[in-house]
């Protein structure tokens, strides 16, 4: 054992230590507050700790236990332990009676019904024989008339009659207004209970004549009215009325999807505390808001936005205007966000309510969904000429989405019979929406630099002397026209428009333009299509060049007919 090294000699004790390095005792520790401060287990001295065992003992098993422990016996003081543990105890600390005979036997309990019996037999026939006497008396006597029972003596049992005391006068006298009182407050309450009846009947009834009227009044202003679906509740059985009830208010568009039409319904209020006439059950309160962002020459960004009128007047015809705007706003935005994906010349960003569309280098057009008790009361529509032209597109997006409906509606009524092979010249295009407000939009920035580059040239012309005067018309068509050509079905949605530059009141130079971006030139020789602004601005220095050489070598011919006048316009029109 000597020669085994420290570490195994170590012996490690089983038991919780009790005491530190220092030799004092651990204390038991119970909690540790968030403050930090230990709860330790107070300590108790030994005696103490015996002394309350002791009296638990006595307040527990009673003051005698030990002079009982001693007169019983090792097997009947368990007994006698395991009954009283088993007894209930008193508050004051003894047992009750006596808890050893806790049930009867069969033989105990028939000898004590024999002796209860007889006794509860005599005690039922005295009650008997009083009830039957009681009864006698009460019949055989009257306040008025002698008994005619022959009088008892004295000693025997007699009966008389006791009268009612007469009531004191104040007190009959406030019992009877304690009664009129009681009875003019129940009719008083009564009186009010029929007359809110009357005035809620009454109610009732103006209001089911108004229900009618506002009835008649939307069916007269050519608003569609169906009937309204059953009731969950109703009979659906064979044989049953399903007949409807009420009808429903139907303010969508006729060639709108389905699920917009379901979302366009109304109902007339039916209860009298509701405020408004109209009930939209499914109406979100959202209207289309466009936005056009234009960064000019130098560098200033110029933003604004549609102009959204609210209906200040809550009557039925307004009421219904304004939620028609508003499903029609959501069916447009619904067609924007499904073509937005897919255009040609733009690059769009799509969100849950928004959209934004880069048309051209410094131009930003933007839709959103915006709510119209909140932010179109802050939006403010910012410069008037493209406040006008967000208006403008706003009433094209509008227009374009009945030129759909109308297609739709044509291709839905033309019967099966009546339709034509389908060949490559007969092939409708499908009406856009988005497309052609993109096309009129560059377009007008198309114009915008055409027009600058032509004012360029006037100024410099101007500034040299040379006269000149510009025609600049960016869209050719009269208003029906215009209207008529982006709305109809068969024709193709383009502007177009042209400008004309006389040079020295002698040669015209004249340019026609498409949209979105297509710039012709046509020249005495040729028709010369034109792709880029570089190519515009040679073309016109070229012109001009031209009719200066021209109008150079006249002069020369006039002015200098002796003195080289013929070299002079031989080398000008070489230099040509």
């Amino acid at each position: 054992m000597s020669g085994e090294p420290e570490w195994k000699r170590t012996k490690l004790s089983l038991e919780r230590p009790y005491k530190d390095d220092s030799g004092a005792p651990i204390p038991v520790l119970l909690d540790i507050t968030p403050e930090g401060e230990q709860i330790v287990e107070p300590t108790e001295r030994p005696t103490t700790v015996l002394g309350e065992n002791l009296r638990r003992i006595f307040v527990e098993r009673g003051i005698d236990f030990f002079e009982r422990q001693d007169q019983l016996s090792i097997g009947d003081a368990l007994v006698a332990q395991l009954v009283r543990e088993s007894s209930p105890v008193s508050e004051d600390g003894e047992h009750t009676a006596d808890n050893t005979r806790l049930t009867m036997s069969p033989d105990q309990l028939f000898k004590m019904r024999m002796e209860i019996s007889p006794q509860l037999f005599i005690a039922l026939g005295e009650m008997t024989q009083a009830r039957d006497l009681l009864c006698f008396l009460l019949s055989s006597t009257t306040p008025n008339q002698p008994s005619p029972v022959p009088s008892l003596p004295s000693a025997s049992l007699t009966a008389s009659m006791v009268s009612k005391p007469s009531p004191i006068d104040s007190v009959d006298a406030f019992n009877a207004q304690l009664t009129i009182g009681g009875k003019d407050e129940a009719l008083r309450k009564a009186v009010d209970v029929f007359k809110q009846a009357a005035s809620r009947l009454e109610r009732s009834r103006l209001h089911s004549e108004m229900y009618w009227v506002d009835a008649l009044k939307i069916r007269k202003a050519n608003w569609s009215i169906v009937p309204a679906p059953l009731p969950v509740w109703a009979l659906s059985g064979k044989g049953t009325d399903r007949t409807s009830k009420d009808f429903l208010i139907s303010y969508g568009l006729e060639e709108s999807p389905k699920h917009f039409r379901r979302k366009a319904v109304a109902h007339l209020s039916t209860h009298e505390t509701e405020t408004n006439m109209l009930m939209f059950p499914h109406r979100q309160s959202l209207r289309l808001g466009i936005s056009l962002a234009i960064v000019d020459s130098a560098g200033v960004t110029h933003t604004a936005h549609n102009s959204v009128e609210l209906p200040e007047d809550p009557s039925l015809e307004m009421s219904l205007t304004g939620a028609q705007r508003e499903i029609v706003d959501e069916e447009i935005f619904a067609i924007l966000i499904r073509e937005a994906s897919s255009l040609p010349t733009s690059s769009a960003r799509v969100a849950e309510r928004i959209i934004i569309i880069d048309v051209d280098h410094g131009t930003e057009l933007r839709f959103e969904m915006v709510d119209v008790n909140e932010n179109l009361r802050e939006i403010s529509c910012g410069p008037q000429t493209l406040s006008a032209t967000c208006d403008l597109i706003h009433a094209i997006l509008q227009a374009l989405l009945l030129t759909m409906h109308a297609s739709d509606k044509s291709k839905r009524v033309s019967g099966p019979g009546s339709e034509r092979p389908l060949t490559v010249s007969n092939i409708q295009p499908s009406p856009e929406l988005l497309q052609p407000v993109i096309d009129l939009l560059q377009y007008q920035q198309f114009c915008v630099k055409i027009k600058a580059e032509l004012d360029k040239m006037v100024s410099a012309l101007a500034h040299a002397g040379v006269p000149c005067t510009l025609r600049f018309h960016p869209v050719g068509e009269t208003g029906q026209s215009l209207q008529r050509r982006l709305t109809g079905e068969n024709v193709l949605k383009r502007v177009g428009g042209e400008a004309l530059l006389r040079l020295d009141e002698r040669q015209t130079l004249r340019l026609t333009f498409l949209s979105p971006s297509s710039l012709i030139a046509h020249l005495p020789q040729a028709t010369l299509p034109i792709t880029s602004v570089p190519q515009l601005s040679q073309l016109l220095s070229d012109e001009v060049e031209k009719c200066l050489l021209t109008k150079l070598c006249e002069s020369g011919s006039q002015y200098s007919e002796h003195f080289g006048g013929a070299c002079l316009v031989v080398n000008a029109q070489c230099n040509w």
